[in-house]
């Protein structure tokens, strides 16, 4: 007994000392992390989104969450109707249609930023939304002053990009449908038009410089269900729009590969992410998959049909699992239209100056001459943005670097989930 006691502790310190050296060999060198910060942003404000919220990072200051007047009013009203619907917790009047329990809670809005650019000298031009209606504002960042530009329903903005003179935006125009859509508005938020249509998903769209009225976007056909389900997307291309004439060219197309979020530099080079695609393959394997489980799947609905009727009429559920609200598991989420699982990322994926990536080696930023001659930048690739000045940042989508000229990679932030990304140099 004293030997299985004696191995038993031994394997315990072993896996202790296994998950500490993990956790060290993982996370980046605290030193390491603030010198290349301090040298990277002087001069340069970076902003980025994660988990809907926008972070804003100016010269070598912290990066702080920007607060929206806007949001913190939903959020109060929502307060204020959880107070008066406090009576109907527990009676049958919280239970929806559908049999799940109605939130009076109040908590989060749901409006999420679903775009950001760099406005003027200190602000911010970002949009708004949540399942029902969307707005574009501008943000002070001195002031703290929110204007509101556009509010309307059934609009989803998201993509923006100003034009050389500050006074025409672009962005994708995102449907209910899975349909997206390049837009063009002024920056007062009036004389909304749609460029682009048809059954596909148009989005990222840049203007081409000294070509004002012409931009890249990338673009994938859907392929839909005789229900009308979106059930596959194709690969993703890189098409390039005349906005005067309608004329749309393909700039770059490949069955094996996705071309996304095209930007041109002031010297007329094209830059873009390049990933393998991954088609939807529905085989004989997943016809007999949905048979075995069809019966279960018919259990689960027959239960949940008789769990609304339990709660309407003895306000109790058949189990507790209606009580507490599920959240989603932030260990699946989605980049760049692709399912990741983050922790398997974060342990096999390649590390960046110490930091794990959450996107694969094969995400690769990618640059192409006029000629047709590409390089490739950086690997490991979530996002990136072209600053005024020729310099380039990019996220892997747990840290933003800055690239230097000679391939480099500085850290200048770091962050748990880093979405799309924006900066303006000095």
């Amino acid at each position: 007994m004293k030997e299985r006691a004696v191995h038993i502790l031994i394997g315990l310190v072993l896996i202790v000392a296994l998950v500490a050296w993990f956790y060290h060999a993982t996370r980046p060198a605290p030193g390491i992390a603030e010198s290349a910060r301090s040298a990277s942003l002087q001069g340069m404000s970076v902003a980025y989104i994660s988990g809907g919220k926008l972070f804003c990072k100016t010269d070598n200051g912290p990066a702080r969450e920007i607060g929206s007047p806007y949001i913190q009013q939903v959020v109060d009203r929502l307060e204020r109707s959880k107070e008066r619907n406090a009576w109907k917790q527990g009676t049958s009047f919280q239970v929806a249609a559908h049999g799940g329990v109605r939130d009076f809670e109040g908590a989060g809005a749901g409006i999420r930023f679903s775009s950001a650019i760099f406005h003027k000298d200190r602000g911010l031009l970002y949009f708004l939304s949540d399942n029902t209606i969307g707005g574009l504002f501008t943000f002070d960042l001195d002031t703290g002053v929110e204007l509101r530009l556009l509010h309307k329903q059934r609009l989803d903005l998201s993509d923006l990009q100003l034009d050389a003179g500050g006074s025409r935006i672009i962005a994708s125009a995102v449907a209910p449908d899975g349909i997206s859509n390049i837009a063009t508005l002024d920056i007062e938020g009036n004389q909304f038009r749609e460029m682009t249509a048809g059954d596909t998903v148009d989005a990222a769209p840049a203007w081409v410089h000294n070509e004002p009225d012409t931009i890249v976007y990338q673009s994938a056909g859907l392929a839909r269900s005789p229900q009308g389900y979106v059930a596959a997307t194709g690969h993703t291309t890189i098409q390039k729009l005349d906005m005067r004439s309608g004329r749309i060219q393909t700039v770059l197309e490949s069955s094996e590969h996705d071309f996304l979020h095209p930007r041109v530099s002031a010297d007329g080079v094209l830059h873009f992410i390049r990933r393998p695609y991954v088609g939807t393959n529905y085989s004989a394997g997943n016809i007999f998959i949905d048979t075995l489980l069809f019966p279960f799947r018919l259990l689960r609905a027959v239960f949940h049909y008789l769990n609304f009727f339990s709660l309407m009429y003895s306000r109790k559920p058949l189990t507790g699992a209606a009580g507490p609200k599920v959240h989603a598991d932030i260990k699946h989420i989605i980049l760049k239209g692709r399912h990741i699982d983050a922790e398997k990322a974060l342990r096999k994926e390649n590390a960046i100056n110490g930091v794990a990536s959450l996107v694969p080696r094969s995400w690769e930023l990618v640059s192409r001459t006029r000629q047709g001659q590409e390089t490739v930048l950086a690997t490991n690739v979530a996002s990136y943005d072209l600053l005024a000045d020729g310099s380039i940042i990019y996220s892997n989508g747990r840290a933003m670097f800055l690239l230097g000229h000679g391939g480099q990679s500085s850290v200048l932030l770091q962050a748990d989930l880093i979405g799309e990304i924006v900066g303006r140099s000095a």
